[in-house]
């Protein structure tokens, strides 16, 4: 056993629809058979078997972390991991009721071929981003509908996946569109300024299930991401007009601000709440985002070769 690899595998067993922990031996399985001895935790928030606390403790004795569970369960993870002195390779089973992250990265959500891909898959270094001293995958925004990952209850998602979200945010959607926030965002490109409802820096071609970027050419490994700005609407007719952009992957309404940096910061006179991959990311008058090219490896499915 001594010659082998080690796995470290954490499972949230409250994620998506709670059928996560059903797939324990199946994941020690192909682990051993990849030449991996397993290490298996559940995740258990409030005790000592945290994602953050379990990563530490294998700080230099793991080659693999894998984390089963929702997008939200991979950040805490990964902002773990990002804390080692020796980071190891990822691998992500997304369990979760939106999963944007997994798609960006062809994990594919049958569960069989994604505990395939987190052994036999192709290590991709992909971009990090952090916003003041907390990391993010894929997306930290402000604004309209930004809660409402972390605002649906889990109870919810369960129940009815990503519908839930849908609901939601129609639940919302008059309390969404009278938010405005004025704001001035400095990036390496120049700066703007403005009254926003909605900003975003992702690094996914989708946001709550929502292809915004699909046309976009979104890299994960460019070592950028990208800017999305969504100025308050004047009235009826430039709200419809923004929603029928964003619904078709279209951002060039004049309205939308859309383009790809390395560095943002966003400062504004009240306080701003963020969310962080789906998480609450805080609040606070300024928020500094930098990108961190190739920060982590990541096993990932067929991602196109011009990503690599």
């Amino acid at each position: 056993m001594s010659s082998r690899k080690r796995a470290l595998i954490l499972i949230n067993e409250t994620a998506g629809t709670g059928t996560a922990g059903q797939q324990a031996m199946m994941i020690a399985r192909k682990a051993a058979e990849n030449g991996y001895e397993p290490v298996i935790y559940p995740i258990v928030p409030d005790t000592e078997l945290t994602s953050e606390s379990l990563v530490a403790d294998y700080d230099g004795k793991a080659d693999l972390v894998l984390c089963s569970g929702g997008d939200g369960t991979l950040h805490h993870v990964m902002n773990a991991v990002m804390r080692l002195k020796v980071r190891p390779c990822l691998a992500y089973l997304p369990a979760g009721s939106a999963n944007d992250f997994a798609k960006g990265l062809r994990i594919p959500s049958d569960k069989k071929k994604a505990v395939e891909t987190a052994f036999c898959g192709r290590p991709f270094p992909y971009d990090i981003g952090s916003m003041n001293e907390r990391y993010f995958n894929y997306v930290a925004a402000f604004g309209a509908f930004a809660d409402v990952s972390y605002a649906t209850t889990q109870e919810m998602k369960n129940i009815l996946g990503y519908a839930a979200y849908v609901i939601n945010a129609a639940g919302e959607l008059f309390q969404s569109l009278s938010y405005s926030r004025h704001m001035i965002i400095e990036t390496e490109q120049g700066n703007e300024e403005g009254d926003y409802i909605f900003g975003a820096v992702c690094n996914s071609v989708s946001i709550g299930g929502l292809s915004i970027f699909q046309k976009a050419g979104v890299k994960l490994d460019d070592g950028k991401m990208e800017l999305l700005l969504i100025k308050a609407p004047k009235n009826i007719l430039e709200l419809n007009a923004i929603v029928t952009a964003l619904t078709r992957g279209i951002t060039d309404d004049p309205n939308i601000s859309f383009r790809q940096i390395e560095y943002a910061r966003f400062s504004s006179e009240e306080d701003v709440a963020w969310a962080l991959d789906g998480e609450f990311g805080g609040e606070g008058t300024l928020a500094e985002i930098r990108v961190h090219k190739h920060a982590l490896r990541i096993m990932s499915g067929a991602v196109k070769e011009e990503n690599v």
